[in-house]
């Protein structure tokens, strides 16, 4: 088989595979969360605010940290009253964790206050997961947690908040269909609406499906990437050199390299 043969099988798969798309996969997911009109209708019924405009929104925002671990964000967009949210859809509880939580807002504070400004600028904050089932084990269709003052129930004032979203219960209200909405493959299935409009524009247009192929294509090589840098850092525990670890992932010495001087330089 050739390499064209190849590549127009690999598509085929790819099409395949977007039809069984929900907007609880990631894939799909940051690509419907592109779209601001989408990201706007999803944050009006989860905020229960019909009058949130975003006016700014960014899927896979890479939050750098020169001391720790950084973190890439699904969507983070902010709305006409200054207000920024971090939405994350989430398929294990793992990656719902609390203090995942608290780490990603700590990470958006972090990177949204410039230098010399005084701390009551920040923003007020939102993060937001929507969970494949109940990831608190509190039995809610949705939590909402903010700081407060223990001894007399009083809010902290912080504007720091957490969100999560059970998609798997119904509150026989707008949440629900909305959550019905994420867990569906065919958009004739969904509610009318901005969220069902980009849905069908990703996985039932010609245009939609095309970019769709290619967001999976690259997907495919960054993980084909990632496990090679798994298995050069793994050699290289091993005392094996930069040369041989090159030849044997098949990847440029340069390129290996400035992997295990990143790791270096983080330890």
């Amino acid at each position: 088989m050739n390499q064209e043969e190849t590549m127009l099988l690999h598509k085929e798969r790819y099409k395949e595979t977007i039809k069984n798309l929900t907007v609880m996969s990631d894939i799909l997911a940051r690509n419907v969360f592109k779209d601001k009109n989408a990201c706007e209708y999803v944050l009006r019924i989860i905020l229960e605010d019909k009058e949130l405009t975003v006016i700014d929104n960014e899927t896979q925002m890479d939050f750098r940290n020169m001391h720790g671990r950084g973190v890439v964000l699904d969507c983070v967009a902010k709305d006409g009253s200054g207000r920024v949210f971090n939405v994350e859809i989430q398929q294990d509880d793992e990656g719902a964790h609390p203090k995942r939580a608290r780490y990603h807002l700590g990470m958006m504070d972090s990177n949204v206050l410039d230098t010399g400004k005084n701390f009551d600028k920040l923003p007020e904050t939102y993060v937001i997961f929507v969970t494949l089932k109940d990831a608190l084990g509190c039995g809610l269709p949705i939590a909402h947690i903010d700081r407060i003052i223990r001894e007399n129930g009083k809010e902290f004032g912080d504007e720091e908040h957490f969100i999560y979203v059970d998609s798997s219960k119904d509150d026989g209200g707008e949440l629900g269909r909305l959550m019905h909405d994420f867990r569906v493959k065919e958009v004739k299935e969904m509610q009318a609406g901005a969220l069902a409009d980009r849905v069908h524009e990703l996985k039932e247009t010609e245009k939609g499906v095309e970019h769709m192929c290619k967001e999976m294509e690259q997907l495919c090589d960054e993980r084909e990437l990632e496990t090679k840098k798994n298995v050069a850092y793994s050699l290289a525990e091993k005392k094996m050199s930069v040369e041989d670890i090159a030849e044997v992932i098949k990847v440029n010495i340069e390129t290996v390299k400035s992997w295990l001087a990143s790791t270096t330089a983080a330890r």
